[in-house]
């Protein structure tokens, strides 16, 4: 797919506060198998944003910044998100400098991905009234249904959602401003009175997010589903039925394995299309 060296310099923020996770690993995975499929050597580093206040420069074609445990207010007057908002702003600089190729693409991940929406301002980030943990459908609204990252996705789309926190009432306004959209949100449940959450946003031409889990594969999903925390997460909000069908989920190559193939090499190739047209 590159041209000249075909070599990709790619940033992981690390928003996992040094807890055991699957995420990671999906990534690594991810990054390892597209670039072998496209003949791309790709040099990626980590970054411990949370523990160590690591993150990186903007000397990085690509940046993913991962999901993480806990509440996306937790940051709040600390150094390590000082940091975090400071890198967003510097990549932003970068991004609208008219004299600055390539421009640099952001992929923000569930706790990331509530975090760059407090940076924004653009919604309501609040707790949730119980967990959502599981295998959900997610519903693609009309501005996000030539978005390249969607590419190759039915309508609605199956994705891992793992969080306490939640994205809602989004100022269409402002979002507009910064040039964002709101590209997917979670299936309706007219049987509450909750409003449905915002599950993707594309911010402006080069970053975008999502609430659930693009890089969760089946192996890493059912591991995390028999933990016994877990396990009883489930069965305690929806149900012993609702965690077997779950698990039955993980093996139907139409729901998480099609959005796990899909939206991060779909990510990917759209980045390095864009740095080869630069």
């Amino acid at each position: 797919m590159m041209n000249d060296e075909k070599q990709l310099k790619i940033a992981i923020l690390d928003m996992n506060e040094g807890l055991p996770n699957q995420g990671m690993r999906c990534i690594r995975e991810i990054l390892q198998w597209w670039g072998k499929a496209n003949g791309v050597d790709i040099q990626h580093d980590e970054f411990e944003v949370r523990q160590k206040c690591q993150v990186p420069g903007v000397d990085y074609d690509i940046y993913i910044s991962s999901g993480g445990p806990g509440s996306p207010f937790d940051g709040e007057g600390k150094e390590w998100e000082e940091k975090y908002f400071n890198w967003i702003a510097r990549v932003e600089e970068w991004n609208n400098s008219a004299h600055n190729f390539p421009k640099k693409q952001v992929f923000f991940i569930c706790h990331s991905y509530q975090i760059a929406c407090r940076y924004y301002n653009i919604a309501n980030v609040c707790k949730r009234n119980s967990t959502a943990f599981g295998v959900f459908p997610v519903h693609i609204m009309p501005s996000g249904e030539k978005e390249p990252v969607f590419e190759g996705l039915p309508e609605p789309f199956y994705a891992v959602d793992s969080r306490d926190y939640q994205v809602i009432q989004p100022d269409e306004q402002k979002l507009q401003e910064i040039g964002g959209a709101v590209l997917a949100i979670e299936k309706d449940r007219p049987h509450v009175p909750y409003e449905r959450a915002v599950m993707a946003i594309r911010f402006n031409d080069y970053f975008i997010g999502t609430q659930f889990h693009p890089e969760a594969d089946a192996v890493g999903m059912s591991m995390y589903l028999q933990r016994e925390d877990k396990k009883k997460t489930v069965v305690d909000n929806h149900g012993e039925p609702k965690w077997k069908s779950m698990i039955e989920q993980l093996n139907d190559p139409d729901k998480i394995m099609l959005t796990y193939k899909h939206i991060l090499p779909n990510f990917l190739n759209m980045a390095v299309g864009e740095m080869q047209e630069a």
